[in-house]
This record gives structure tokens, sequence and C-alpha cells, in this order.
């Protein structure tokens, strides 16, 4: 407890040991060097001056000699328990305590520092001017509270719990305010942004964009499969005929089986979207955490809405692909139809199948982990940059030391378990063409801290024209042994459809990529916008109880409370702490201490002189006379103002010029030295 105060830096430091102790390893000067190392805010009071040993005195520390003080240190005889016991009079112990101090040799040329009414004084002075000095700082402190609860308490300047029309104005706010964060999030905004992660419309943009066109490459590049199947679609169409020519019922079949598959991917996309907006939903009701039950009445009601648009979304985009099923469009402008693509088919191969970006533009850049085996050096972390044309990894961000560059010619993406121990997600890279990748090494495994981060790369990585390929060792295995025939016009056959197929698939799959899109945007987003804007209102009048659903919870009411509570309290420091500055007058604070003696009168304080006075003092049993019958300097009046409200509160800093006297404790003067 002692310490919470004394670590202050506003804190007066009041050291008290007894001289009849080991002073120089006193428990008191101890503890305040521990917080004033320097001895600036402590002041030493040495007691029971008269009990010490005979022949020993407290001279050199007195003198601010043996642990020297910036404030010094001040000598005191009190009543013993003897004294206590019978009774003795106050005035007579202080007049006892000047005595021994005018009469012991070691003390005599410091008497005038030492005893109750100078320790008084003393106390009462630096009090005063370090009150000023600190000041300052303690104003800037407030002003600085001030201004940061401004803003806050601005929304409960006019807050009346018992206006009826406070209710429906709130609800009006709170509901007006949510939508605008919701579009807010969804649009994208220059104020309150998050730079922590990617949420709402950034989220939506990266499924639309990265996560869904990564899950139509993986469905549509299972290469082997493929040819099976349309190595079976020709002889079934053919039957027991031996077919002279590529038939087009073969390549609408797997057109369609093609375009068939399209419809997972659309409803995992949708049920991503529809996710990241709820998500978005929560997060904007966070405002109306000051009522509970508006809260979840406008997630309940906004969240019911985007799952009925879930619904009439799924059913368009379902739509789309059966529109794309129900016409096979071969004269399209951008299809290679068969009498085109004759020259160019024995010009083209799987690999080349789709075009990589011309220009080495870069891609993407980022830390990845390449996982290598202990015995190799163990897994360690590079910046990567990728290009439209290679990989290359470096030491460090500022890409001044590239380890390796590894072209993207004949790469492909593979999904990789993570071991048992590891906490990071690993996908791998490798070579179609059964070639080192890196080093020794067939593939490289590259690691991220998130699954999120791995997809995101390997959307980065399709951009490149890097795809995912499926392991598919069991399939070849397992695969009949006449899946393939050795009919060199049945492979061209198969060759020309899957080239087709192809060409056509990549028109189909470019338009759903479009068209995906803007039918999520306009049946799910924006309809949600205008629901929230329109009927949002409607539907929570509707749902309830008005007073019920703005009901204030129990720690917002606290909250307000305090806040307007503190707000006041700081508004009245200030004035007060102005009233301060204005009105005290302050006297220097004493010399650093040197190592010659001590001046034999203490230092020139405001007011009269300090010493005996020169009347004696009043007989005993006259009223008591405050601090100045022992030359205190005189206290500095409050100029004439009216009494404002703040005075009435007992604040410590209510009347700060006027130094308060215990009467009940403070003798007369002293009589003086005799001659």
């Amino acid at each position: 407890m002692l310490m919470q105060f004394i670590t202050k830096e506003s804190c007066l430091i009041l050291a008290v040991t007894p001289a009849n102790t080991d002073l120089a390893n006193s428990d008191a000067l101890k503890i305040a060097k521990e917080v004033d190392p320097q001895g600036l805010r402590t002041i030493g009071v040495i007691t029971k001056l008269d009990l010490m040993d005979e022949g020993t005195d407290a001279k050199d520390i007195l003198e601010n000699k043996l642990l020297p003080l910036r404030r010094g240190y001040v000598g005191v005889v009190n009543r013993s328990q003897k004294d206590i016991d019978g009774k003795k009079d106050i005035r007579a112990a202080l007049a006892a305590e000047r005595k021994f101090f005018l009469s012991h040799p070691a003390y005599r040329h410091i008497a005038e520092r030492m005893g109750t009414p100078h320790l008084q004084k003393t106390l009462n002075q630096q009090l005063t001017n370090h009150i000023r000095e600190t000041l300052p700082g303690l104003r800037n402190k407030l002003q600085g509270q001030l201004l940061s609860l401004e803003k806050e308490v601005e929304e409960y300047k006019n807050f009346r719990p018992d206006d009826p029309t406070r209710k429906t104005k709130a609800l009006l706010q709170m509901v007006q305010q949510f939508g605008v964060d919701f579009e807010k999030c969804i649009e994208g905004s220059g104020d309150q942004v998050d730079t922590k992660e990617l949420s709402g419309g950034a989220k939506i943009n990266r499924i639309f964009h990265e996560r869904f066109p990564f899950e139509l490459i993986r469905i549509v590049f299972d290469e082997k499969e493929l040819r099976r199947e349309i190595s079976h679609a020709i002889k079934n169409v053919h039957g027991v005929r031996t077919g002279l020519f590529t038939p087009d019922l073969a390549f609408e079949a797997i057109v369609k089986k093609q375009i068939i598959k399209l419809k997972a991917p659309c409803i995992k996309c949708i049920d991503m979207v529809i996710q990241e907006l709820i998500n978005t939903v929560r997060q904007c009701t966070n405002k109306l955490n000051s009522y509970p039950r508006l809260r979840e009445e406008t997630e309940r009601i906004v969240t019911t809405h985007i799952r009925e648009t879930e619904g009439k979304t799924k059913d368009q985009v379902l739509l789309l692909i059966d529109i794309e099923l129900s016409y096979i469009n071969t004269n399209h402008e951008d299809f290679i139809g068969f009498a085109k693509y004759v020259p160019l088919a024995q010009q083209r191969s799987t690999a080349s199948n789709k075009k990589r970006p011309m220009s080495n533009q870069v891609i993407r850049k980022g830390w990845l982990t390449i996982n290598i085996s202990i015995m190799k050096g163990g897994s360690k972390e590079y910046w990567f940059v990728l290009t439209a044309e290679s990989l290359s990894w470096y030491k460090d961000e500022e890409e001044k030391e590239k380890k390796y560059m590894l072209p993207l010619d004949n790469l492909k993406l593979r999904d990789v378990e993570r071991g048992f121990m590891s906490t990071k997600h690993v996908f791998a890279i490798f070579n179609t063409e059964q070639r080192n990748v890196y080093k020794d090494l067939r593939q490289i495994e590259l690691a991220c801290e998130t699954q999120e981060d791995v997809d995101s790369w390997k959307a980065s990585f399709l951009r490149a024209g890097v795809y995912p390929e499926k392991d598919q060792v069991e399939g070849e295995e397992s695969a009949p042994v006449d899946t393939f025939s050795m009919d060199p016009q049945l492979e061209r056959q198969v060759e020309t459809i899957r080239n087709l197929v192809d060409s056509y698939t990549g028109i189909i799959n470019k338009s759903i990529r479009d068209l995906l899109p803007k039918t999520i945007m306009h049946l799910m987003i924006n309809n949600s916008k205008d629901f929230i804007h329109s009927e949002l209102l409607a539907y929570l009048y509707s749902s309830g109880d008005q007073n019920t659903l703005m009901e204030e919870s129990a720690d917002q009411a606290q909250h307000r409370d305090e806040m307007l509570r503190m707000y006041h309290a700081l508004k009245e420091a200030l004035q007060i702490i102005g009233d301060i500055t204005t009105t005290t007058i302050s006297t220097p604070c004493p010399a650093a201490p040197t190592s010659t003696a001590p001046p034999s009168r203490p230092p020139v304080v405001r007011g009269t002189t300090p010493g005996p006075p020169t009347n004696p003092s009043p007989p005993f049993g006259a009223p008591l006379n405050p601090s100045p019958a022992f030359g205190a300097p005189p206290i500095p009046s409050r100029p004439n103002q009216p009494m404002n409200a703040f005075n009435s509160h007992q604040d410590p800093f209510s009347a700060p010029p006027q130094i308060p006297s215990r009467p009940a404790r403070v003798p007369p003067g002293v009589p003086s030295r005799p001659s």
C-alpha cells in the first residue's frame, strides 16, 4: 500500500527515522531511495534525538552531510510515553523541545531549523510549492483525458432516461447507423478501416476472383479421367459399328457432363459469400451492444432475410447452368470449330492447353516456409516472388540476396497432408516431366500459417498458369485393360474431342465466372442493403414492444454514468487548477545539498523572517494561535469572487491558496530565549 502512493512522481515522501537506531540503515530512507534515488521528493524527519546514547548525536545527518536530501532534514523531540501518561501539556512539550535544541551543544547552531513548529512550517511551504510545480503536468493530463471523452460523452450530453421520445429517436439512429456501417463494410470506405485482416467486401472480392476460379480449375483439369470418358463415349455412340468420323453426340455428352460439374463450385461460392455476409452483420451490430434486445432482433431479421435470398440465388445460378446445358452453341466466335481446328490438331498438346501470361509481371509476394528434412538443413522461411514466368525466393523482403529462381514451365500443384507435429498447412509444386524441381527434390513443399493462405497462394499460381493436378496413381492401376485402345483412328478422335471440349468448357467457365458474381451481387448483397435501408425498421416495430426492444443493458447504464461523472469531474478539476495558478504565490525550493556546512539560518520563505517570536507567548489558557505565532509565512487569501458550485465539494484542491491550520493541535508561541 505504501509503494502504491510513493512511486507517483507527484507524491512528497516524509521519511521518519528514530535517532536511537542505525540511521544509515533506516528502513524509511531505504524505501524512499528506491523510488526517489536522487532525493528530490523526500523530506527527512529525525525523532527521539533526546534518547540517543551519551556522546553521540545526529549532527551530520541533520546538517545534510551523511545521507543528503534535496529538501533536507528536520529534527524533533516528541513527548515520551511517560509524558503522555502524565498528561503533560503539548505546549509544555514544545517548550521543552525548544529548550533541548537551544541547550544541546551539537544542535544549538541549527536550533532555528529544528523542532515541530519548524517542521510544520516547512511542510506547509514545500507542499504548496510542490503542488504549484506539478499543476502544469496535471492540467495537461486532465485536458488530454477530457478531450478523449468529448466524443463519447457527446451522445450522452442530452440523455434523458424519462424522455418518452428518446427511445424512438435512439431506435431510428441505431438502425440508420447500422445500415451505413453495413454498406461501408461491403463497398469499402476511408474511415475506420480494419488494418489487421480482410473483412466484408474485401473477403467477398477474394471469393469471387480467387477462390471460385480456383475451384473451377480443380474440377475441370483431370486429364486422364476425361480422356477415358471421351473414349467410352465414342465407342458407345458407334455401338457395334466402326465409326469413320468423330461423332458430335460424344462431344455433346462430354461437354454437358463437364458443365454439370460447375454446379458444386457455384453452390460452394454462394455459401462462402453468405457466411461472410452474416459475419459482416454481426460485426456491424457491435455498436448495438447498448441495447441487447435490439441487437438480437436486428441480427435475427437481417440473417433471416439473407437466408431467404440464398434460395433465390442458388436457383438462379442453377438456372444459368441449365440454360448452358440446353443448347451447345458450336458457332460461338471463341469456339475452335472442327473446320478451323483440324490444322491445329497436331500442333496442340495437353500441357499447352492454357496459355501463360505473356508479360513477366509480378503476381504475388509473401513469406513461405520450404519444408526440407532435417538431414538436408531443415525447414526455412523465405520471401517468395511469383511472376508470370518464374517463382523466385530471397533471404528477406528486401530482395537483394536471391536463393533460387524456378521457371514455371511444366509445373503443377499438389495437395500434401501436414505432419502430425506440424501446425502449418502445406501444398507442393512438382514437374510433370518427373524432373527435379529444386536441387535433388522431385517436389517442393511450401507451408503457410492458415488454410486460407494456402488457397490464396494456389489461386495466385492459377493466375500464373500453374494448375492443380490430382494424384491418379491408384486410378491408373485400377483402370480396366480395354480403357485405352491402340487404334490410331480412335486416338485421333479422342484428341480431337478433347481439344474441342477444352475450348467449349473454357467459354462456359468464362461466362459463369462473369455471371456468378453479378447474380450474387444483385440477388443477395444489393438486395440485403435495400432491405436494411427500407424495411428493417418496419420489421423491428412489428417484432414487439418498443420499450422492451430499447431496454438498456445494466453495463451500458453504468458505463454512461461513469463517463458523465468522469467528464464533469475533469471539467471541475481543470477550473479549480485554473484558480490555483492565478491566486497562489510560491517560494523557491531549497537548494541542492552541498558538502559545505549548512547556513546558520534557514532559506528565506514568504512572509516574515523565521525565528523565535520577539514577544513572549500568551499565558497558558489563552486562545490558540495558528502557525504565524512560530514565524510562519502569511497565508494568501483568494481574491473576492462569488462562491461557485465547485467549492461545495470536498475536493482536495477546492481551496488551494489557503493552507489549512489545525487549531486543536497547534500550540501558542514559544517563549523567547532568556538573555
